[in-house]
């Protein structure tokens, strides 16, 4: 049996990206002001982990308008939903010390 470690997901592990999606997992999308603001990041800072983010498909950009404003739009994709879920889990069952003998 693997240790629960090499289920661990290298684009989310970060704690910065880790820290976005667990945001983004919360709900259906968000804005990004509310994500930078959620992280305690600048704009750039969040500009690059989202692109890294997108790059893996895990998050989706979008615009919309806001009076003549433009915003944008973070939401996971269904990959990056699984891959957060999956990554959590790993989390958790090192934790709890999975993989460790009895005795160790």
């Amino acid at each position: 049996m693997s240790h629960p470690r090499n289920r661990l997901d290298e684009v989310i592990h970060s704690p910065v990206r880790f820290s976005i999606v667990a945001a983004l997992s919360a709900s259906d999308q968000a804005e990004f002001r509310f994500v930078r603001d959620a992280v305690e990041i600048s704009d750039s800072a969040l500009s690059k982990q989202i692109s890294v983010l997108e790059k893996a498909e895990y998050v989706k950009v979008g615009k919309f308008s806001v009076g003549r404003r433009t915003r944008t739009s973070l939401s996971l994709t269904a990959k990056g939903r699984e891959a957060f879920a999956e990554h959590v889990r790993a989390l958790r069952e090192i934790a709890a010390g999975a993989g460790l003998a009895e005795g160790d």
